[in-house]
């Protein structure tokens, strides 16, 4: 059992002699040592590293919300806050998946009941197959296979036999494995919030004597690349799917809310709303409402392209003074390499990769800029290409 003499004081407590010095051969032990334990608790953790990194997600991103309530109540900055903003994301993701299940649970009930209707009746031909090349051999296939009672139960029976039960296996797996994941990432989120103070001591102190004074430079511009793509992603696309809903409303797309879920949520990904969108045109088409269909289609143009091309960039971009075909090909290489959760990692690591390199050559301010000596003595008073100077 702990007790407070036994717990860890915080960080930067106690300090070593300057004088105190590990011989050569002991830094290098050291260091092979803590590089195989590190490999140790990465290969431990694999398996929850993902929720580990939505933790780290999910805290930069309430951290000023966080910060504001704490100054307002700081006597319940370690608890009630904490838990608090845990239930707020709880409500935030769990909402729109009772949303949309249940839209999507009554239409499951109503295709059951058209398929028992369908085993029993047959499917009639429709009249469309008949003004087709070859239209009279397509109908008289179609009333052999599918319209007599029973034919499609045959048709399916091997599909829902083998692939079907296969496939709700590995869904059954698969959302319990993501469960077990929000539940660990939740976890993390309330104990980093509530030690919120002494972990990040601790990060500015390790990052300092492992990296200098560049290893909380590029620690800023991380949280910095992680807020603007929170604000540029997660916020856009609610916007998004807030003013598509309204236009499925406006048009008589079935399920309205639902497709704006939807919407809201494929939109967080660059031209990721155009599935949607096209979706629910394709829906009105099916419904006979062409016009509805195409005033769809060009409101889901406007509303992107503006959110793509203006949105996006200034807030992404402007958090993190990165030109904005960086920050899409850390977004679409971050959810390539990472999944779902490189849509903020992605960014965040060109980020950081920029802002070495600006450092490195002298265009940005830091503790890694060149020497005049590294770079040439007569380097600061050369001309740039395309002054009109000879080089």
């Amino acid at each position: 059992m702990t007790t407070p003499e036994n717990d860890p004081a915080p960080a930067g407590t106690w300090l070593r002699s300057e004088g105190s010095e590990m011989a050569t051969g002991q830094k290098y032990a050291s260091l092979v040592a803590a590089l195989l334990l590190i490999i140790g608790a990465l290969f431990t953790l694999r398996e929850f590293l993902p929720a580990l990194a939505w933790t780290v997600i999910f805290a930069i991103a309430l951290w000023p919300l966080f910060q504001s309530l704490a100054a307002r109540w700081p006597r319940h900055r370690r608890e009630l806050l904490p838990g608090l903003l845990i239930l707020a994301v709880i409500l935030v993701f769990v909402l729109p998946v009772i949303l949309i299940a249940i839209p999507l649970a009554d239409d499951a009930h109503a295709a059951a009941q058209w398929v028992a209707q369908v085993q029993q009746s047959g499917l009639a031909a429709p009249q469309f197959l008949g003004h087709l090349p070859d239209g009279n051999q397509l109908t008289s296939l179609w009333q052999q296979k599918l319209s007599q009672p029973g034919q499609i139960s045959v048709l399916t029976k091997g599909a829902i036999q083998g692939g079907g039960a296969k496939a709700a296996t590995t869904l059954g797996r698969e959302t319990l494995h993501r469960l077990v994941l929000f539940g660990f990432t939740l976890l993390g989120l309330f104990f980093f919030l509530r030690d919120s103070e002494d972990v990040i001591k601790q990060l500015r102190v390790g990052s300092r004597r492992a990296f200098g004074a560049a290893g909380e430079d590029i620690g800023g511009q991380i949280i910095k690349s992680v807020h603007g793509t929170v604000n540029g992603l997660v916020l856009v696309g609610l916007g998004e799917g807030l003013l598509l809903g309204l236009g499925y409303l406006a048009t008589g797309v079935p399920h309205p809310t639902l497709f704006g879920l939807v919407t809201a949520i494929l939109a967080m990904v660059p031209f990721g709303a155009a599935i949607a969108i096209f979706a629910a045109a394709a829906v009105l088409l099916a419904n006979g409402s062409t016009v509805a269909a195409i005033i769809i289609i060009v409101l889901g143009a406007v509303v992107t392209f503006v959110a793509d091309h203006f949105v996006r960039p200034v807030l992404i971009g402007g958090a993190t003074r990165l030109p904005f075909i960086w920050v899409l090909l850390g977004i679409l290489g971050g959810v390539s390499a990472w999944g779902l959760v490189g849509l903020f990692v992605g960014p965040a690591i060109m980020a950081a990769v920029i802002l070495v390199w600006r450092e490195w050559i002298g265009s940005q301010k830091g503790p890694i800029n060149p020497t005049p000596s590294e770079i040439g003595a007569d380097a600061q008073n050369r001309p740039a290409v395309g002054s009109g100077a000879m080089p």
